[in-house]
């Protein structure tokens, strides 16, 4: 390896990093066992489409929720294999004794860095791009715009890209390749699961008083023609409790990889104004979670004229479908994209920091060469 870099490293700057990304590959691919991963997961999508094939002509439904889910399916086990493979990118070579070796060449911190990465990002759309048969038939299905399609790949292929960031980076800000593994585990487990955790025990622990006022009718004293004369009501009881505040925690759900795809892909609804796919489901569900919750209702029975005939619950406010709730509430995949890219610019930064050499002062135990 140092042999190449060293007769090559004179190159500008994208040469120097395509170098590193093309060493990084080859060495991916060099041996077997990165063609049986691939073979896995191909198998493992395949049989997830069957299974969503046969759920879709029993639920009668087209390729927009087969599409979404195999999105989804895809980006899970990214993150479950992208920080793998890009956890030890930087230390591993340090343990190795090849990063010493590569940096006394003219290839910089930088080509050094960004190299990694972007072999890592490439390592990861390597699983998109053995999913898209399996996508292509969703999309052959129906029901599926090219918005959709379009939009939700896309931001697929960023959130991969920010996974294999966030690995990178702390392989070069740990010594350890195990511990920048884990870690890296760590922080997409917070960012998919501890979101969610953290929404709904915040809002449960916020609790806010509540009042309904409830008036019915005397059904012990009906009047003398039940069915045209005017009943009378008995007197309002309020009665308290409280209610959860989720409102106050739902841009905590923008941070998440699963909300930031649903919530970025064009909403897709029926007749009915009902979410036609996975992305619309989930996207619905957390821009409803930005409306608070009404803190005192009245219930009048006597509103409506003072008759059990036609009465419709002495409700008050509009039924809203799913699709109007979605159009109405404030979309928040930008905020948490934007958060995901700043982790990822930031991680690489750190390791950046961490990797440049002369090195005014090295961790405990960190090997030179």
């Amino acid at each position: 390896m140092s042999a190449t870099v060293a007769t090559s490293a004179r190159q500008p700057f994208w040469g120097g990093l395509w170098l590193i990304v093309t060493l990084e590959l080859r060495q991916r691919v060099r041996g077997v066992a990165w063609y049986v991963l691939l073979g896995v997961f191909f198998v493992i999508v395949g049989l997830v489409t069957v299974l969503l094939w046969f759920a879709t002509n029993a639920l009668e439904s087209g390729g927009g929720g087969m599409f979404s889910t195999i999105i989804f399916f895809v980006l899970l086990l990214g993150s479950l294999v992208s920080p793998a493979l890009s956890g030890n990118a930087i230390n591993g070579d340090r343990d190795s004794g090849v990063l010493a070796t590569t940096q006394v060449t003219l290839i910089t911190t930088w080509q050094l860095v960004l190299g990694k990465f972007v072999a890592a990002w490439l390592t990861a759309l390597a699983f998109l791009v053995a999913a898209l048969p399996f996508l292509l038939f969703a999309v052959v299905l129906g029901e599926v715009s090219f918005a959709t399609v379009a939009v939700s790949t896309l931001v697929l292929g960023l959130e991969l890209g920010v996974i294999a960031a966030i690995g990178v980076g702390l392989s070069g800000i740990q010594t350890r390749p195990l511990f920048s593994i884990v870690t890296t585990y760590l922080v997409i487990a917070a960012l998919s699961v501890g979101t969610l955790i953290v929404f709904g025990l915040a809002g449960l622990a916020t609790q806010s008083p509540t009042t309904r006022t409830s008036s019915d009718f005397d059904w012990d004293n009906p009047p003398a023609d039940e069915a045209n004369g005017r009943w009378t009501c008995t007197d309002p009881v309020v009665y308290e409790s409280t209610v959860p505040r989720f409102d106050y925690y739902w841009g905590v759900l923008a941070a998440n990889p699963y909300v930031v795809v649903a919530d970025a892909a064009p909403g897709s609804f029926d007749e009915s104004g009902y979410p036609t796919d996975l992305f619309g489901w989930i996207a619905t569900g957390v821009r409803s979670a930005q409306n608070a919750p009404e803190l005192h209702t009245v219930y009048d029975a006597c509103a409506d004229g003072g008759s059990p005939q036609g009465f419709d619950g002495g409700s008050t406010g509009d039924f809203q479908t799913a699709e109007e709730m979605y159009n109405d509430a404030v979309p928040s995949w930008f905020v948490g994209l934007t958060i995901h890219l700043l982790l990822g610019a930031g991680a690489l930064f750190w390791a950046y920091t961490r990797t440049n050499t002369p090195a005014r002062r090295l961790p405990t135990g960190s090997r030179v060469a």
